[in-house]
């Protein structure tokens, strides 16, 4: 039985050993840990630390000791993370390029891997990520801006920079962006007819007017978009002759109440001209104001007045204005600012205050005694007897008194000051008098309080620059001195003062020098004493008494000099008339047609009924010939009356020099130049310029047509002569049996000359 069971026991016991062995062996690992940790964080590897705490809590999970430390080496290595990112980034200047942005997502994967479930650990990878979905936003709007859609690259850019402020790369972008849309605003605010300067002429009686449009169309290669609310069965009759496009369209629309937009330089929007209508069509811009010299309730009032402007929008801290309005408007209210924020008018003043003062005094006489006495001398005591009684007098009994005084003084103040136009500036020269005033109240008691008064120089100067380079001035002076002290009830104290007042208004030159003078203070007084009767003797007065006389005069004397620092500027859209618009559509458009517009004449034939093109009327610039060069050309008028003198211009459009020669008909037309009788005369035209020759068509023609040109091409200016004492016979007018436009010819027709 014992045999049996002895092998059993001898593996237990060996198991017991073994439990013992492990247990000792880990009693010594968590120590030896602990240690290896310590060296570790003092060398600054904190992440080897937190590593080596980890491994020694996976073996032993319940001592308490390891998982403490643990917690602890964790916050160190975090902290020093932390703090290692925080100096990169101060030494990176571009905290969110992809760099700065690799460098973060590496810490957080070392944040990570030591404390995965720490704060700093869950916030750094939302930074990441949130910074990954910003590079995302960043390279479609790239794209975007790449591919021509700003407005998807602007708000795009603007999502980013709402959560990012800071983002160099996207700021930048979105500038380009914001650069690109203003040019795109201010493109399409003033945007022109392509072919608005082209002449057309009309001629339309009793006409549709979606006719007239349509016919308008096809000569100026123009698209015409109707509103719905317009009228096209309304008849207009319209005659228009050498007159550009763009001021067609706008008689057109204006005689028939009328409004439009450009939609393009050749599609053109049309829509009645009601007040509901062009808020519903016209587009509207936004323009910010920051004023610099001017107040911008004063900018409100007169955007509000002027420009009839409804959206007008204040900050009074910034000194801004916001206006949203049509272009036209807003380009009127530019022109109004700019005539009203003009720095305001300074001057320099440049005063001398000077308070001349001189005394006299003159004493001349002999003081003599002034009373004698009789008694003993020396006796303190009433005396019984008249034994050893003398007269007793002073001593001195005479004393002479021959004195001359003579003082003057000079109070000089020379402040310089510098004011705005229209503000008061003071200088006071003086002192501050205190005066203490009582005040006894029932059931309170006696209080005391002090006031000061003013004593001295005080100057009041409020300047008015004029335009004229003059200043105008507002002067207050005064001078005031205590001559007295009175005292009041309980020991107060008050002064009795003696001042001197001027105000005027002055206006001075630039640099000129005013003086105001004539505040005078002169006290002159007598006085005699002496013996009764004998000091008031003539001349031997002088022996029995003396006399004093005194004389105190001071002047106060005023210079004052304006220089002018600087005046007002006038803008240049003040110096002369500023065209506004209508009532109802302010900043509108003259209505006015623009001179010089090369006369048409109606053809027929192919041309479209009712307009025609001039073919003979070159810009200065020239025509582009069969090369495709510009060409030299000629240009003048049209139509010249018989005997009349008048100016045809060469023009040269190429960058070089041009000799040529002008060639005209004899027997129709003579050169008012030397060595024009031929018809010829050599003429040399300035690159790029014009030369003027001076033609007079001679007085014995009665109806002709000729060509004037120059011998090396280009084009050539054909007018007509005529008598003006006889009718045309080419004018369908003319001939009363002849059709009028409209009756016997299709609209707009004129028979062909």
């Amino acid at each position: 039985m014992t045999m049996s069971f002895h092998p059993l026991f001898r593996r237990l016991s060996l198991s017991l050993r073994l439990l013992a062995v492990c247990a000792a062996l880990a009693a010594c690992a968590g120590p030896a840990a602990l240690q290896e940790a310590e060296l570790l964080a003092r060398g600054g590897e904190h992440e080897a630390a937190v590593q080596r705490l980890q491994q020694a809590v996976a073996q032993d999970p319940d001592d308490r000791r390891l998982r403490l430390s643990l917690i602890q080496a964790r916050e160190r290595a975090v902290t020093q993370l932390i703090a290692q990112s925080s100096a990169q980034g101060s030494a990176n200047r571009d905290t969110t390029g992809p760099a700065a942005t690799q460098a973060l997502q590496a810490l957080a994967s070392r944040l990570e891997a030591v404390a995965p479930q720490h704060p700093r650990t869950l916030a750094l990878k939302a930074e990441v990520a949130r910074r990954q979905r910003h590079a995302q936003l960043m390279r479609d709007a790239q794209a975007a801006f790449d591919a021509r859609r700003y407005e998807r690259a602007e708000s795009m850019l603007r999502e980013l920079m709402a959560e990012d402020p800071a983002h160099r790369t996207a700021r930048d972008l979105l500038n380009q962006v914001e650069t690109l849309r203003a040019e795109q605003t201010r493109t399409q605010t003033t945007l022109t007819l392509g072919t608005g300067l082209k002449p057309v002429t009309l001629e339309f009686r009793e006409t549709p007017l979606k006719t007239v449009f349509e016919a308008l169309a096809r000569a100026a290669n123009l698209n015409f978009v109707f509103d719905k609310d317009v009228r096209g069965d309304a008849k207009t009759t319209i005659f228009l002759r050498n007159i550009s496009v763009e001021e067609a369209l706008r008689v057109i629309l204006s005689t028939q109440q009328l409004g439009h937009r450009l939609l393009n330089e050749n599609t053109v929007q049309v829509f009645p001209a009601t007040q509901q209508k062009q808020r519903d069509v016209l587009e509207t811009v936004t323009k910010t104001f920051y004023l610099v010299n001017t107040d911008p309730k004063q900018a409100q009032s007169l955007v509000r007045t002027v420009a009839k402007s409804r959206d007008v929008f204040i900050d009074e801290r910034l000194n801004m204005m916001v206006v949203r309005d049509t272009p036209e408007v807003v380009r009127l209210i530019e022109r109004l600012i700019q005539s009203l924020d003009v720095a305001e008018p300074e001057v320099v003043l440049e005063l001398e205050v000077m308070e001349v003062s001189s005394k006299r005094l003159d004493e001349i006489g002999i003081d003599l005694a002034a009373s004698a006495s009789y008694g003993l001398p020396g006796a303190a005591t009433t005396v019984s007897s008249a034994s050893g009684l003398s007269w007793l007098v002073p001593n001195p009994v005479a004393v002479a008194n021959l004195r001359s005084t003579r003082g003057a003084s000079n109070l000089l103040a020379n402040p310089t000051i510098r004011a705005r136009n229209r503000e008061k500036a003071k200088v006071l020269l003086g002192e501050k008098r205190p005066v203490f005033t009582t005040t006894s109240t029932a059931n309170v008691g006696v209080s005391a309080s002090v006031t000061y008064l003013d004593v001295g120089l005080k100057l009041e100067v409020e300047p008015q620059v004029q335009l004229d380079n003059d200043v105008t001035i507002k002067v207050a002076l005064e001078v005031s001195s205590v001559t007295s002290e009175v005292k009041g009830p309980q020991g107060s104290i008050a002064y009795q003062i003696g001042t001197r007042q001027a105000s005027t208004t002055l206006r001075i030159r630039d640099g000129e020098t005013q003086i105001l003078a004539g505040l005078i203070n002169d006290n002159e007084s007598r006085s005699t004493s002496g013996l009764p009767g004998l000091s008031e003797l003539p001349i031997a007065g002088r022996l029995f008494g003396t006399t004093t006389d005194t004389r105190d005069k001071t002047e106060v004397i005023l210079l004052i000099t304006p220089r002018i620092v600087r005046n007002v500027v006038q803008p240049a859209v003040a110096a002369g008339f500023l065209p506004s618009g209508t009532e109802a559509q302010p900043g509108a458009v003259p209505l006015s047609l623009r001179p010089g517009v090369s006369a048409v004449r109606p053809v027929t034939g192919g041309a479209l009924p009712g307009i025609g093109a001039s073919p003979r009327a070159p810009s200065p610039e020239g025509r582009p010939g069969a090369s495709g060069a510009p060409q030299p050309g000629v240009t003048g008028p049209e139509e010249v009356m018989s005997g009349a003198a008048f100016q045809v211009l060469v023009h040269n459009p190429s960058a070089q020099a041009l000799s040529t020669t002008l060639q005209v008909d004899t027997s129709v037309l003579s050169i008012e130049a030397p060595g024009g009788d031929s018809g010829r005369i050599s003429l040399t035209v300035p690159p790029r310029g014009s030369a003027a020759v001076m033609l007079k068509a001679r007085a014995d023609t009665r109806f002709a047509d000729t060509v004037v040109s120059v011998d090396t091409g280009g084009e050539s200016l054909r007018l007509r002569v005529r008598d003006p004492a006889q009718p045309d016979p080419a004018d369908p007018a003319a001939d009363p049996n002849s059709p009028q436009p409209g009756e016997g010819d299709a609209p707009g027709v004129s028979p062909e000359r």
